[in-house]
């Protein structure tokens, strides 16, 4: 837990959902280095919606995945706001972050991840048994209702269309009332009609309930209809967002 002086210092900004500070991460891949993350800072306020764009190796879902605590960074920090103070996930041990993930973050992936022998409804009620929901059966019809899935609780996955599918994995991620969602290329199999769907979803999922979400994502101009700000990320640097502004923070508060 961070205290005194310093705290005051570097989360000055109260209504920061997550801060990045100095991210590295290198892969090793024979005698290749690959710098995933160069150095990333970022500051993302609570309820924001933003997409993260670049090319493709440029990090994108290294930095979805290591705000998610799916990966851990070489270096550096990643600060989350859950409530009462900044935790810095980073220092978990593996027991504390697969528990910090199964409380606080929501993911969704582009291919769904649904398991295929499990229907709809199944997929959302696992979810929430796993994370120790309260009636988790009701809640789960609750949530595909309100995703216009009301009459698709015993189809199988394959029985369903992609967007469909994409939606129960959207419900199952939102089942356990997670502070952040982290998306990656949630709509890649999709065609632009049933990918405004979901991105109409996840919008919402910010505006009416307070969502923090991030979204990898290639598609520019979802990205320029739906979201506040973009965080363009080029080998493994934020080059080009609002973000930039607020880099100082980590610069000239150290602890």
């Amino acid at each position: 837990m961070i205290k005194s002086k310093a705290k005051m210092k570097v989360f000055k900004i109260e209504n920061a959902q997550i801060l990045v500070k100095n991210v590295k991460k290198i892969y090793h891949t024979g005698d290749l280095d690959v710098h995933a993350l160069n150095g990333i800072n970022l500051r993302v306020k609570k309820g924001a919606f933003k997409m993260i764009l670049g090319p493709s190796g440029c990090g994108k879902s290294t930095l979805l995945n290591v705000i998610g605590g799916l990966d851990s960074p070489d270096s550096g920090e990643i600060l989350i706001n859950l409530g009462d103070e900044f935790k810095d996930i980073t220092k978990f041990s593996k027991k504390e972050l697969s528990l910090f993930r199964r409380k606080n973050i929501g993911i969704i992936f582009q291919f769904y991840n649904l398991i295929p022998i499990l229907t709809a409804l199944e997929n959302v009620e696992l979810a929430a048994r796993f994370s120790q929901i309260p009636k988790p059966r009701q809640k789960s019809k609750e949530l595909l209702i309100k995703f216009g899935l009301g009459d698709k609780f015993k189809r199988f996955p394959n029985q369903l269309s992609g967007g469909e599918q994409q939606r129960v994995a959207v419900a199952r991620a939102l089942i356990k009332d997670p502070i952040v969602i982290l998306a990656d290329e949630p709509t890649g199999n999709l065609d632009t009609h049933k990918s405004n769907e979901i991105y109409k979803i996840l919008k919402g999922l910010s505006e009416e309930y307070g969502k923090t979400v991030l979204i990898v994502t290639h598609d520019e101009d979802m990205a320029d209809k739906y979201a506040e700000d973009h965080i363009h990320i080029r080998d493994g640097v934020i080059f080009k967002s609002e973000e930039e502004a607020h880099q100082d923070i980590y610069k000239n508060n150290k602890e």
